[in-house]
């Protein structure tokens, strides 16, 4: 196995020109385990500013892999910037530290385009709270949002969106987890955010028609599918496509919305996966002149947590095709953006989460000739 820390390129780089499409993916250690504090780094979520910054987002978890809430944890938010399209990266910064053995976790982020402001949300978890043991219509897990003016390199105090994001009347519902990632902005300038809760298990969004002013929970994907950790994509029709874990069963979830996130028609089966975090992203457009539609998908091909590949639809989420390897290697979440220059960034867990890895490709890399 490649050793983290260890810079991969599978191609030359233009040395004149560091954000070149590359025939290969150009690939990098973003997060490495035992640096900075940390045992390790899990949750990679990436964005991309509008200044056209990448910001990655992890979880550092401190003394053991566990999730929040679990014995002995201790879990801060924090981030690293490439001004660079993904070549280098600045030191590790921390979002919050919100205390001993507490966690800040479950980062998703969303650009408003419109106004420049990046919206950041995320769990507060008090110790040994988590999905299975948080207290309905307590606070033992907040759902929280910080938002930044200057390209992430400030932020803001958090604001407490609990009591939008779960229904605090409901004796069973314990907590609302976001994504991790896949938040988007539609065309009607609406933000989304995907959202799963506990018990019993189930996807929806909170959304925003105001540019933040004021947020909304959306209903329930209909029907009992065991489901969680879900992203976001807009179709060309406005309609919003839901890409969701199975927790059960061989393959994904996929569910469309005709209303921003309001309600959802009955879920179709989805790519064939492991159970895992998976990636979604809007590529292209037609309509935006790009030569056709394409919507990218990033997971483990198997078995297991193994083998990263990355998948294009051609039909709007129909289908996924054109496989295409980016890892031979142990792999499990992924989060994608799209960088200024056109190329694709993909955050991911690398090598049984060792560390979490940066790579970037191109269209003539995904679609070679």
């Amino acid at each position: 196995m490649r050793s983290c820390g260890f810079i991969v390129m599978l191609a030359l780089l233009a040395a004149a020109d560091a954000v070149a499409e590359e025939p290969m993916p150009f690939q990098t250690d973003v997060f490495v385990s035992g640096q900075d504090g940390y045992l390790a780094y899990r949750i990679p979520v990436i964005e991309t500013a509008p200044n056209g910054s990448l910001l990655a987002f992890a979880e550092a978890r401190k003394y053991n892999l566990g999730d929040p809430g679990t014995e002995n944890n201790d879990i801060d938010l924090v981030w690293k910037e490439s001004t660079d399209a993904g070549r280098t990266w600045s030191k590790m910064k921390v979002i919050e530290d919100p205390g001993e053995f507490w966690s800040a976790a479950n980062a998703a982020t969303v650009v408003d385009q419109r106004t420049g402001r990046i919206w950041l949300h995320y769990l507060r978890c008090k110790p040994g709270r988590n999905t299975n043991t948080a207290r309905p219509g307590t606070d033992d897990v907040q759902n929280l949002v910080r938002t930044s003016d200057d390209n992430g390199q400030t932020w803001s105090e958090p604001i407490d969106l609990t009591g939008i994001a779960r229904d605090m009347k409901d004796p069973k519902w314990r907590c609302s987890v976001p994504g991790p990632g896949g938040a988007i902005q539609d065309r009607q300038g609406r933000l989304i955010v995907p959202m799963w809760k506990v018990a019993p298990w189930g996807v929806y969004t909170i959304f925003s028609q105001d540019h933040g002013e004021t947020w909304e929970r959306g209903k329930l994907v209909p029907g009992n599918r065991d489901g969680d950790e879900n992203q976001l994509v807009e179709l060309t029709d406005g309609r919003i496509l839901m890409d969701y874990r199975q927790n059960n069963g061989p393959h994904r979830w996929l569910a469309t919305s005709s209303d921003g996130g309001r309600s959802w028609a009955e879920p179709q089966p989805g790519v064939t996966v492991t159970p895992v975090c998976c990636a979604i992203e809007r590529f292209t457009l037609k309509s935006a002149t790009e030569s056709r539609d394409r919507i990218l998908w990033t997971g483990p091909k198997g078995p297991g947590r193994n083998t990263l590949v990355a998948r294009t639809s051609y039909d709007e989420g129909q289908t996924f095709k054109n496989e295409r390897l980016v890892s031979d290697e142990p792999a499990a979440y992924s989060d994608l953006t799209i960088l200024k220059d056109h190329q694709v960034g993909i955050l991911w867990e690398r090598g049984d989460y060792k560390c979490i890895t940066f790579t970037r490709i191109g269209l003539s890399w995904l679609e070679p000739k």
